[in-house]
């Protein structure tokens, strides 16, 4: 079961837990309701993690080939521990991203966004079309994140196509020429961080010295590189694109009526760019009257929970502030809730002070597309232009470096 959709689905038609075949025809369980959703998060010894990698299309031998050719590797390290190591690595991981460290950004960020803002200002007043993707949102977050933990000296562009590659190759359906593809792209880049876990610096450095294999290592950068930066540069996008159709919420903004804290969590809601995640049951339990036996996996509706009418006072609505707004479950809950989720926050309620001006009097010439995938949104683009201004030509990610630009 795919989520392109999922926004077009949010009255009370589907069951709180709904029987449904995957891709591969295996059934699984997918979970709607927020109570529901949290209580699943917030049990990890009933309902494990250890399927957050399992890919949605298996893998065909030919790709598996190419990933132990790299010597690609994934112990249990984050999102997909439930053993005894997870809470040190966790409290490793989140030192390095502790809210003051991520407060300490703010004043290079806010820089950063202005200075981009205003090239972005000045191309749209001359009629350029500007791409907020590429040109604003694209490579924010793994800039502030190579600052603040130390990442391998990689073209941005590589590593976010990285990112992207795995994306698709564990959460999106997949022909098996598509797959093999990718596993080459994952795991030459996976190359590139084994070989700095065993000699990098900063978050590196400091799991080394904690005893862990660089196997370990290896782990917390990828889910860093790929659940972490990643998701946070495409909530930006979803988040400016739903803003071109809030001009009351803009004018909020403008006049201080609006608070930006507000609207980031009301874009959390509404916008997530994680739309489900997974479990596996452990034991044989129930949920809401359904028969959930041991090894049974299951699809937790995050998006949908955040429309929950029992929770949010409007739940189609983009209102700013309003009851149950906060209680979205985008950075999930429990002992596995998001460890960056502070820092995505700073990042964008900087990107939405800054950048909200540009949305004023703006055509959308190429809304966010999101490609299909499970867990993922995936936007790709999002072109706009003042009105009344000529087409659009194509713009692209630029080529800073990530050390460069961590310095």
């Amino acid at each position: 079961m795919l989520f392109r959709g999922w926004g077009e689905t949010v009255d009370d038609a589907w069951p709180d837990v709904a029987t449904l075949p995957d891709p591969a025809g295996v059934p699984q369980l997918v979970v709607t309701r927020h109570a529901l959703v949290r209580r699943v998060l917030a049990d990890p010894v009933t309902f494990r993690p250890d399927n957050a990698l399992d890919a949605v299309t298996p893998m065909p031998v030919a790709a598996l080939r190419v990933l132990a050719g790299h010597r690609f590797r994934l112990p249990p390290t984050l999102a997909n521990n439930s053993g005894a190591s997870h809470p040190e690595i966790r409290g490793i991981v989140a030192e390095a991203l502790h809210p003051q460290r991520v407060a300490a950004q703010r004043p290079w960020l806010t820089d950063l966004v202005r200075r981009r803002v205003t090239r972005l200002a000045a191309a749209l007043a001359a009629g350029d079309p500007v791409d907020l993707y590429a040109d604003l949102a694209a490579d924010l977050p793994l800039l502030v994140l190579a600052r603040l933990v130390e990442l391998p000296d990689a073209p941005v562009g590589a590593v976010k196509d990285f990112a992207r590659a795995a994306l698709e190759l564990f959460w999106a359906p997949l022909h098996a020429e598509r797959q093999v593809a990718l596993a080459g792209e994952v795991g030459r880049f996976h190359t590139v961080l084994r070989d700095f876990a065993a000699t990098g610096g900063g978050l590196a450095a400091r799991l080394r010295s904690a005893g862990h294999s660089p196997d370990v290592v290896v782990g917390a950068l990828f889910f860093l590189l790929v659940a972490g930066q990643e998701t946070t540069s495409q909530f930006l996008t979803l988040l400016l694109h739903r803003l071109t159709g809030e001009p009351a919420v803009r004018a909020g903004l403008r006049d201080g009526s609006v608070d930006v804290a507000d609207v980031v969590e009301e874009g959390l809601r509404l916008e997530p760019p994680i739309v489900t995640w997974r479990r596996v049951a452990a034991v044989d339990t129930e949920l809401a009257g359904v028969s959930v036996p041991a090894g049974r996996s299951l699809v937790l509706w995050l998006a949908r929970a955040g429309r929950d009418a029992t929770v949010v006072e409007a739940p189609a609505d983009f209102r700013p502030g309003q009851r149950g707004s906060r209680r979205h479950l985008a950075f999930g809950a429990g002992a596995h809730r998001c460890v960056g989720d502070q820092l995505a926050r700073l990042e964008a309620a900087v990107v939405v002070t800054e950048a909200a001006p540009l949305l004023d009097d703006v055509t959308v010439l190429r809304a966010p597309w999101c490609p299909d995938n499970l867990t993922f949104r995936m936007p790709d683009a999002f072109v706009v232009r003042r009105t009344g201004a000529v087409p659009p030509a194509d713009t692209g990610v630029g080529s800073e470096q990530v050390g460069a630009a961590a310095t």
